[in-house]
């Protein structure tokens, strides 16, 4: 006899440390929905996410370096399933929940525009008179508003506990901060830390993007291993490359040192955040929630590294000459496509037109463009020209 959809998510729930999330703590959904006979909650909403348009756009929005331009550089969907498998590996090694933080992972970027953090910034310019644009809030709309699968109400009806996590995202590039007109949050307005499977997602996307950051970087020569000598994160993953592996070739001990730089990055985080919840020593969710610190985190010398590596990252890769001339022509073309549609409206999409008297102009143009892969923005543009 097949358990009844409690008895299967208690027991899928068991395994569990008690102060990682299970069923009970999801806040429940902006529309109430019958519990599945052997899905939990969250591998709902992780299922959802996978399937929905704006997910599959990510395969063609820039992470880094421009994905046409070679067939192995990151994607923006690519760095996104490698944010969602640092973050399980993470969760399993703590005994959190792997469901949370996959559907969280996945769901990270879904506001990310066109072009990378070059799209952000112009939109958030274009729209300074309106609200402004920032990703994690862009996502959380996407998921909550502007996805709409279902015939009996807008949006992906995800958790509320998965919407917290989407909009308390933080990184260097993310602000974290719940806005008060979003609805559904107000019962974990007041605790200052996100869940520990939110942190786990933080911190795995800084993992995720430093390493594959670098190795795009360094089979585009943009960089090069001998400007990498004075960085200590590095140093310790060619150390371990070339004692693994004396023999390789270089190629072969370039790519062993930036998995390195991933696993020594992983192993640390679990090592400390296993010092700190011994510390904590908390029994729920909220234990974890209420925490004045993250608890979930790289120690002191592992995170002045990772820093290092980044500032680095920051002055030869993402100010690279091509990458500071590849965001002024996103810039310009994002611009132009926006105040194109400002001075002619009638050339947005029948179900955006629609959309601009509930919603002002500049917030629909901005949900149409952000929306946008790098490919069809180009070819949209030279379309509106081509007329």
């Amino acid at each position: 006899m097949m358990p009844s959809p409690s008895e299967y998510i208690a027991n899928l729930e068991g395994i569990l440390a008690p102060y990682a999330l299970k069923s009970a703590d999801s806040g429940g959904r902006a529309h109430p929905e019958k519990e599945h006979p052997y899905r939990s909650c969250y591998q709902r909403d992780r299922d959802r996410i996978i399937h929905c348009s704006a997910f599959r756009r990510l395969d063609y929005k820039t992470q880094v370096f421009v994905p046409h331009e070679q067939d192995h550089y990151r994607t923006r969907m690519t760095h996104t399933l490698e944010v969602a498998q640092i973050g399980r590996t993470i969760a399993r090694a703590l005994k959190l929940n792997e469901d949370v933080v996959e559907a969280v992972a996945l769901a990270h970027d879904l506001g990310h525009a066109p072009f990378g953090h070059a799209g952000e910034e112009v939109l958030n310019e274009l729209m300074a008179d309106a609200g402004g644009f920032e990703h994690n809030r862009q996502s959380l709309r996407v998921v909550d508003y502007l996805e709409h699968p279902y015939p009996d109400f807008q949006g992906l009806n995800l958790t509320n506990i998965v919407r917290l996590c989407i909009i308390k995202h933080e990184t260097r590039y993310d602000s974290g901060k719940i806005d008060d007109e979003i609805e559904g949050l107000e019962q974990f307005r007041h605790l200052p830390s996100p869940p520990a499977e939110g942190q786990i997602v933080n911190l795995a996307d800084e993992i995720a993007y430093s390493s594959a950051d670098l190795f795009d970087a360094l089979s585009a020569q943009w960089i090069t291993i001998e400007q990498l000598k004075g960085i200590e994160l590095w140093q310790r993953a060619w150390q371990h490359a070339q004692y693994d592996a004396p023999k390789a070739s270089e190629i072969h001990k370039r790519i062993a040192a930036c998995r390195n730089v991933l696993s020594i990055l992983t192993d640390d985080v679990i090592t400390e955040t296993v010092k700190r919840i011994e510390l904590l020593n908390p029994t729920s969710p909220i234990d974890i929630q209420n925490a004045n610190q993250r608890i979930v985190s790289l120690s002191d010398t592992t995170a002045r590294q990772l820093d290092q590596l980044q500032q680095f990252l920051l002055e030869n890769v993402y100010l690279h000459p091509q990458a500071l001339l590849r965001d002024r022509q996103a810039h310009e073309i994002i611009r132009e496509l926006f105040q194109t549609y400002l001075r002619k409206p009638s050339l947005l999409p029948e179900r955006y037109f629609r959309r601009i008297d509930s919603d002002g102009l500049k917030r629909v143009i901005c949900d149409y463009i952000a929306g946008m892969t790098d490919r069809f923005c180009r070819k949209t543009l030279s379309d509106i020209r081509n007329k």
